[in-house]
């Protein structure tokens, strides 16, 4: 079939996403990322290119032997399966190529906030929250990582423990004490 007949978007979906992510990096800042976040990435994109990619295309190339494709529900969902999995490949590309890995345990010892310390503070109702300061593309804000770009991480950086900093909230600011600051032991080699 011509493609021309053929419904497809001509703008990919990892542009927006990448996009959209390298404008939550402040301007001449680096993609920064630890080195676990970083292996998890790479992880993915070799489960994407060593597994699951060719598995799909063994099924798009059974699908298409058998026959019409306009009908066969294998072909048409292998290869939206397949477009996807290429887009993932190429985000992931992109994320590691502009990657900065900052290994957090150089820190070790340190009660200065920098990247990849894990905090904790108390707020002014008194609530103790612990996070860990890591890249845009590991946070996960249900587990307590957050991005070092966040207005949390921002107001806590270059603090010491035992300090009081200032957040601006939408409600006002707001006062916080850090109460500990940690990070990972350096791996023994």
């Amino acid at each position: 079939m011509n493609k021309a007949f053929v419904k497809e978007p001509d703008n990919d979906d990892d542009d927006a996403e990448a996009l959209a992510l390298a404008q939550a990096i402040p301007a001449g800042s680096k993609n920064y990322i630890t080195p676990a976040g970083y292996q998890r990435i790479k992880d993915e994109l070799l489960q994407l290119i060593d597994v699951d990619r060719p598995e799909v295309v063994r099924i798009v190339h059974w699908a298409a032997s058998n026959g019409d494709r306009s009908e066969n529900g294998d072909y048409i969902y292998g290869k939206k399966r397949l477009r996807e999995i290429d887009r993932r490949i190429r985000f992931l590309t992109k994320r590691m190529d502009s990657a900065a890995v900052v290994d957090p345990s150089v820190h070790y010892g340190n009660d200065q906030i920098f990247f990849g310390a894990t905090v904790t503070y108390s707020n002014s109702a008194g609530e103790e929250h612990t996070v860990t300061i890591v890249g845009i593309d590991e946070l996960d804000p249900l587990k307590g990582k957050i991005s070092w770009v966040s207005p949390v991480a921002r107001a806590l950086t270059k603090s010491r423990e035992g300090d009081l900093i200032t957040l601006q909230t939408p409600l006002g600011p707001e006062e916080l004490a850090v109460l500990s600051v940690s990070y990972p032991p350096p791996a023994e080699e």
